[in-house]
């Protein structure tokens, strides 16, 4: 009988070792399925449920968050012009200053090929549009060392305060469409200057 008692107490302990186990490995599967897999910084996946989670917190109590979209510009030239290689050092470059930039609390995610999205709580839409434009003025500062090259890389951004009656699809929409037309009007002034270069 103890023989029996003792077996069933070392099943029981293997058991609850292999189970704690498997709940390690499940934490470090979920871990790894908000994570960017080129950048450090956390993914798409992740950065939504964040942002589902602020829009609540707005309708409900009132607080100021925004999101701002970011495009990497000229990511497909790099790419063109220095290699892929060069375009995932680019965007990690990207990555890292964003995420060494903004507060403790905040959040910034890779949420697609050249596109990082930052939630920023408790900043409305004047203090957010300052934080964008003093993260490029920084990007601008920290040009990309490759192969003795000096990259300069921009940012084109879209800044939208979470309202009331936002939900995640249209405060998202909203912050996709203002980086879009930040990054059109990028363009129509890039055209502009070599226009006027090209006159002279």
């Amino acid at each position: 009988m103890q023989d029996t008692i003792t077996r069933l107490v070392d099943e029981n302990r293997l058991l609850r070792d292999e189970l704690a186990s498997l709940r390690l490995r499940l934490d470090e599967v979920e871990r790894l399925a908000d994570m960017d897999t080129l950048t450090p910084l956390p993914n798409r996946r992740c950065f939504v449920r964040e942002v589902e989670r602020v829009v609540s917190q707005v309708a409900r109590y009132g607080e100021a968050a925004t999101v701002v979209f970011v495009d990497v510009d000229g990511l497909k030239a790099i790419n063109d012009r220095h290699g892929h290689s060069a375009g995932d050092a680019a965007l990690i470059h990207v990555a890292n200053l964003l995420r060494r930039e903004i507060r403790a609390g905040d959040l910034v995610a890779r949420i697609g090929g050249d596109e990082f999205g930052l939630l920023l709580d408790h900043l409305d839409e004047t203090k957010a549009t300052a934080k964008a434009v003093a993260l490029m003025s920084a990007l601008q500062a920290t040009p990309l060392e490759l192969s003795g090259a000096s990259l300069i890389i921009g940012l084109s951004m879209g800044v939208a305060t979470v309202k009331a009656d936002d939900t995640v699809d249209t405060l998202l929409a909203r912050a996709d469409g203002r980086m879009y037309a930040a990054k059109a009007a990028q363009r129509l002034t890039d055209r502009r200057s070599t226009d006027q270069r090209s006159e002279r």
